[in-house]
């Protein structure tokens, strides 16, 4: 009886093994198939305004005992005057060395003690005095925030060192071909005329000439509560941070000054190429675009689909060709700089010397292909690709933080990100053919060469895609500054 019964169960699990062995053997016929796009709702918002007109707009999330508090100001490089460059940069910039009653160091060290993150940054249109602090150190974090965006020092000590590190930097930038790339590149597109066209830091005479009287009209002009929001998120609720925020912007008055008008942009009408000599250079920068598109277009979703197809993933179009087929390149890569006003499109990738015409080519091959239809297969995979990592972008407060800033300041509607995957999805290929015409020209573009000319301009011209200009470091940055205390 024994042995029968041991024939049985050793059979029963020879058996089982065999059926576990088959449902396991893997399908190798290829790549194993995405998962269906994660559904992302966006958590309930809340919108009130304080005492003088400043909007609040705030997101609870109670998950961590953190908050993100940002003032974001409606101002930034674009408002820079007529021939003061960099203005709306330093201003940002020196908000941070002193404020209130302190001075620097005694800011920095007030900052760190709290453990908290207070930071100014300026954009294009936009600056931001962001804070994120544990909500326990909230309070003390909120008046040092205040007192940075409403009260900064603007100290003459500090603006002379930061215009001693500014002009170091356009030193710097004469062996930095990446910057003398995105200097040319800018120019080439947007002229010297446009603010997207001038570098944000500043050139030499806009630098030596900024005063702090200067710095104060502009905060004074712009830095107005009319003219900003507040975004919040962490664990805090609206009745909280009225209070608090009261107490800290409820006493800010005054009316914004009007920004200048900004000159029209134009699209470019022909194909140029540009090189800028840096002799002896082992690779050469390229970047090739134009006017792209704005922020609020109805071909945003298109456009990223495209993009993303193009040169916006590690697997895109251009990083497979230059990268993995040819070995041109670390990487190659586009994007569309989307903002208020058209922003460029810009492809881009620094390659071997050597095969800075090929490289050329494989581009052109490229931005041209794209105007073809784009096959499904493709197509899916880069609709995937932004839809299974959108989720991402919104892990920590600051990301939320983010995320409510881009809401106000294009204005979208309060269910765009819980809508942005759907949008996504929805993307046909009729889309990407049809805004790859209409931001896609290949014989309409700036083509922006950094590199050893007497290395790649025989090569360049035989290609035959358009006259070449020679220019040198000189001819786009000027002659360099004369710093104290460098060699």
């Amino acid at each position: 009886m024994r042995t029968i019964l041991r024939t049985l169960v050793t059979g029963v699990l020879i058996a089982g093994l065999a059926c576990i062995a088959t449902a396991q053997k893997p399908d190798r016929s290829g790549p194993p198939k995405p998962g269906p796009a994660p559904s992302f709702t966006m958590p309930r918002v809340e919108k009130f305004v304080l005492s003088n007109g400043l909007q609040v707009v705030l997101l609870e999330k109670h998950q961590v005992p953190l908050v993100q508090v940002n003032l974001v100001v409606r101002t930034g490089s674009a408002m820079d005057p007529a021939g003061r460059s960099g203005l709306a940069s330093m201003t940002a910039a020196m908000m941070m060395e002193g404020a209130g009653t302190l001075d620097a160091l005694q800011l920095a060290d007030a900052i760190d003690f709290l453990g908290a993150q207070i930071g100014v940054a300026a954009g294009m249109h936009t600056s931001s005095v962001a804070m994120g602090v544990p909500v326990a150190k909230l309070d003390a974090a909120l008046a040092l925030q205040a007192d940075v965006a409403l009260r900064p020092a603007f100290a003459q000590s500090e603006l002379d060192r930061k215009r001693k590190s500014r002009l170091t930097s356009l030193v710097q930038w004469r062996d930095e071909p990446r910057s003398l790339a995105t200097v040319m590149f800018n120019r080439s597109v947007y002229g010297t005329v446009h603010p997207y066209g001038v570098p944000v830091l500043g050139d030499e005479a806009s630098i030596r000439a900024m005063k702090v009287e200067d710095l104060r009209a502009f905060h004074t002009q712009y830095f107005q509560p009319s003219n900003a929001f507040l975004i919040v998120v962490g664990d805090v609720t609206v009745p909280q941070m009225k209070e608090k925020l009261e107490g800290a912007f409820g006493a800010w008055r005054g009316i914004p000054g009007a920004p200048p008008a900004l000159p029209p942009i134009v699209q470019l009408d022909k194909r140029t190429i540009t090189i800028v000599d840096k002799p002896g250079a082992a690779q050469t920068e390229i970047r090739i675009g134009r006017v792209g598109a704005p922020r609020v277009t109805e071909d945003f979703y298109a456009l990223t689909v495209m993009n993303t197809v193009l040169g916006g993933s590690f697997s895109s179009r251009l990083n497979q060709n230059l990268r993995e087929e040819h070995g041109y390149t670390y990487g190659a890569g586009s994007s569309f700089g989307f903002r208020v006003l058209p922003g460029p499109f810009l492809a881009a990738a620094g390659v071997q010397s050597a095969v800075t015409d090929s490289a050329l080519l494989e581009f052109m091959k490229e931005l041209q292909g794209i105007l073809a239809p784009v096959p499904d297969a493709e197509l899916e995979r880069a609709k995937n690709y932004v839809a299974l990592g959108f989720p991402g972008e919104f892990q920590t407060v600051g990301d939320l933080a983010a995320k409510l800033e881009e809401m106000v300041i294009y204005d979208l509607p309060a269910d765009y990100f819980s809508q942005f995957v759907r949008r996504i999805q929805a993307v046909t290929v009729a889309d990407v053919q049809r805004v790859a015409k209409r931001y896609i020209d290949p014989a309409k573009m700036s083509i922006v060469l950094v590199g050893d000319r007497a290395g790649i301009e025989a090569k360049i011209a035989a290609l035959k895609l358009a006259p070449v200009t020679n220019l040198t470091v000189e001819d786009v940055l000027g002659k360099a500054p004369v710093v104290e205390g460098m060699k």
